[in-house]
């Protein structure tokens, strides 16, 4: 017998294993602690390095277990909540087709391609399937092997597609996974078998279903699907387009960048996002608004976005002038502070409401008004430049409460035309593989940071996290409240990014606390075949505003 000194959470335990043992399993351990946890325990970071709850530890080590309330182990719960909705489907309808399609409020949409049109009924037969696969507490088997084998393995298994996405993966190591009958390649850590599964829900929504998982104040409870139709439809909007485009996977993409024809793809895209602009500018010309607001999440392209729309509201003989909701931040002192003690710059008491909406009231009735310019250095307000508008002069504001009834209280309704900015993922790796659109933000974050702030990749990805909080708190509740929702995404900018982004992602050291986020990046922009070619890439593009030669951002 020897002794293994574990430490977890800052907690020391000893284990007593045989010699020749291969050590403990993580979820052996998981199973003695979950009960200290929020949420359910579903993966384990050690050295940095995410590790399944299916691997032993042999050595002496830290541990740090992830439960559903962190975006790792969420990731995974709903990975496998994935794995058997589709094992349900496929077992209750033959020869039917599940796509795992994007994110939506709390829950995940998803649609179940088969002859016939699924109802309500289904949806109960559906998860009541799953339950049972839930209950047979079916191991979730791991094998490892090579880019050959998993290609022929997956054409022998009529699943050409899977297979072909493979070809382009740089690293030769394949996980297939393996569940009752079921066999499939997830890209991305899984939980050991389906009785992990213990909190979830299935509705019918539109033309597919959405899974819900556990919430995080009560992981015995589902999370809340609040419906969003609006966003629901740019889905469905972005859906048709890539679908006219023949551009809706990755291996689509590829196969666009390789026979050169990827040219006519930027100026379709591009031309597309620049007469969406001009409906947008002739909706506010013909209704006569007279306030622009813009609400966006980080990294959605939000200065391109009101310089662009500025040109076509003058194409539209309107003269629009841009105040800056920063200006109007409070004095450091009465800023209000956080859960943590510490100044809360995103809060929206942290902007002088009063003087705020009085300046634009005065705007609009013709008066000059003296607009204050915030001092980020002393933490003070002081005088700034005096401004008077005509009645052809709507007023362009940009920022994270742009949509928040509370910032324009005193404004009327009639007055304000609101905007949605975000980047909705238009890609999946395939039918049973998304890619979540806040990683598609934080690969853009990562580039411009270093463009243009002198920031590395590391400094990104560990704030990312507070900036996502602020987003939850104060952008993503009031999404519905948009009179108009604009996808900033563009079909091809992962292949893009993926040359600036990969040597940044890989100079992060394994002793570093982004090293896992970066490992997980970098593995699924293995996939895509870089595109360094941007000559046919506008000046105007949204993309130019994070690797550079934009025209219109300085």
């Amino acid at each position: 017998m020897r002794r293994l000194n574990l430490t977890i959470e800052n907690e020391k335990k000893i284990f007593l294993i045989e010699d020749n043992s291969p050590g403990i399993r993580l979820q052996d351990i998981a199973y003695e602690i979950e009960d200290n946890y929020d949420g359910y325990i579903a993966l384990a970071s050690i050295n940095n390095k995410l590790q399944e709850l299916t691997n032993f530890v042999s050595d002496d080590c830290t541990i740090k277990f992830l439960d559903t309330n962190n975006s790792d182990g969420h990731r995974v719960y709903s990975r496998s909540l994935t794995l058997i909705f589709i094992m349900a489907c496929e077992e209750l309808y033959e020869n039917c087709k599940v796509s795992i399609e994007h994110s939506l409020s709390n829950g995940l949409y998803c649609e179940v391609h088969t002859d016939k049109i699924l109802n309500e009924e289904d949806k109960n037969d559906i998860k009541l399937k799953m339950q049972e696969i839930i209950d047979s507490d079916y191991e979730i088997e791991k094998t490892i092997v090579t880019k050959n084998e998993a290609i022929n393995f997956f054409n022998k298994h009529n699943m050409r597609n899977k297979a072909e996405l493979l070809k382009y993966k740089e690293h030769d190591d394949i996980k297939i996974y393996k569940c009752n009958n079921h066999v499939d390649h997830f890209y991305g850590h899984m939980l050991p078998s389906t009785g992990y599964l213990k909190t979830f829900d299935i509705l019918k929504y539109e033309g597919g279903f959405i899974l819900l998982g556990p919430r995080e104040d009560d992981k015995s409870k589902v999370r809340e699907f609040v419906s969003q139709p609006k966003l629901s439809n740019i889905y469905l909007e972005m859906e048709k387009w890539s679908t006219l485009m023949g551009v809706d996977t990755v291996l689509s993409l590829n196969k666009v960048i390789e026979n050169g024809s990827y040219g006519e793809l930027i100026r379709i895209v591009e031309a597309l996002q620049e007469k969406k602009l001009g409906q947008i500018a002739d909706i506010i010309k013909q209704e006569n608004k007279r306030i622009i607001l813009i609400a966006a999440p980080s990294s959605s392209g939000k200065t391109s976005f009101a310089h662009r729309l500025s040109v076509h509201l003058k194409v539209n003989n309107l003269q629009p002038i841009s105040i800056s909701l920063d200006d109007y931040f409070v004095d450091r002192e009465k800023t209000p502070l956080d859960e943590f003690g510490n100044y809360d710059f995103e809060s929206i008491y942290a902007i002088d409401l009063n003087r705020f909406n009085k300046d634009l009231s005065d705007l609009l009735e013709g008066k000059e008004v003296i607009i204050p310019k915030f001092n980020f250095k002393s933490g003070k307000s002081e005088e700034g430049k005096k401004l008077k508008i005509e009645k052809n002069q709507p007023i362009i504001l940009e920022g994270i409460h742009g949509l928040n009834p509370i910032l324009t209280s005193s404004i009327p309704d009639k007055e304000k035309f609101k905007i949605y900015l975000s980047v909705l993922t238009q890609l999946n790796l395939d039918e049973h593989n998304r890619i979540p659109t806040t990683d598609l933000r934080l690969i853009r974050r990562i580039v411009r940071d270093n463009q243009f702030r002198g920031h590395d990749a590391t400094r990104t990805i560990l704030t990312w996290d507070s900036v996502r909080r602020g987003e939850k708190q104060n952008i993503f509740p009031y999404q519905e409240e948009a009179d108009v929702i604009f996808n900033s995404s563009c079909v091809y900018e992962l292949a893009i990014l993926k040359s600036y982004v990969k040597p940044l992602l890989e100079s992060i050291d394994s002793t570093s606390k982004a090293y896992s986020e970066a490992n997980r990046l970098l593995k699924f922009l293995q996939y895509f075949v870089e595109l360094k070619d941007i000559s046919d890439l506008p000046p105007t593009s949204i993309i130019r505003e994070f690797i550079g030669g934009s025209k219109i951002v300085d």
